[in-house]
């Protein structure tokens, strides 16, 4: 189970940091509750996590063989394509997942029933990010590590990892996105990917 939690967290936090959900939560912050935004975020993030462990139970009926391999695959193929997508980059700070999320929050803001502001707000938050986190990476290494680990575990490490991005989000996310390197989280991410793919090649 603590392997399956430690494996949750790592690749959870390192995937999120930077990404789209991150801004989106960073740039609510900016405009409303900084406690509002977090509960909604987080809210939804555990339910894409809850979602995924299942489906990644589901997953496990499948011949052990056939999993283990799917679990190879995804782990290494991620890593080598976010090295590659990694080795293309500028040496700049995140851009383009910044932007994108300035479309989706100023859309939605648009939408925002102001007479529940606070409920407003937290369903803002919640399908903003459940949304932008809908196929992501993330979603598909949470079903693939639930499908061979303990799924508590994985369920404890990711939502925590997340937790712990949009408490870093909507508390100084503006200062950390500054500082922010696409081009390294990305390498990092490649790495941490190509190591749990080694592990589970020998475990």
């Amino acid at each position: 189970m603590l392997t399956a939690f430690t494996a949750g967290l790592l690749l959870i936090t390192i995937s999120e940091l930077g990404d789209k959900t991150f801004f989106i939560a960073m740039l609510l912050a900016m405009r409303h509750s900084r406690w509002l935004v977090f509960v909604g975020a987080v809210g939804a993030l555990a339910a894409m996590t809850l979602l995924s462990v299942l489906m990644g139970q589901v997953l496990a009926l499948f011949p052990q063989n056939l999993v283990g391999f799917a679990e190879i695959a995804l782990f290494i193929g991620f890593g080598l394509k976010l090295l590659y997508d990694a080795s293309k980059m500028p040496a700049t700070l995140c851009g383009e997942d910044v932007e994108e999320a300035k479309q989706a929050v100023e859309q939605s803001t648009s939408r925002l029933v102001h007479g529940k502001a606070h409920w407003g707000v937290i369903l803002q938050s919640f399908g903003l990010t459940f949304m932008a986190e809908w196929g992501d990476r993330t979603q598909l290494t949470t079903v693939t590590l639930s499908a061979g680990n303990n799924p508590v575990g994985v369920t404890a490490g990711a939502i925590t990892g997340h937790a712990i991005c949009a408490a870093i989000a909507v508390l100084g996310g503006c200062l950390i996105a500054g500082r922010i390197s696409e081009r390294t989280i990305t390498f990092l991410g490649g790495i941490l990917f190509l190591i749990f793919g080694v592990v589970a090649v020998v475990k």
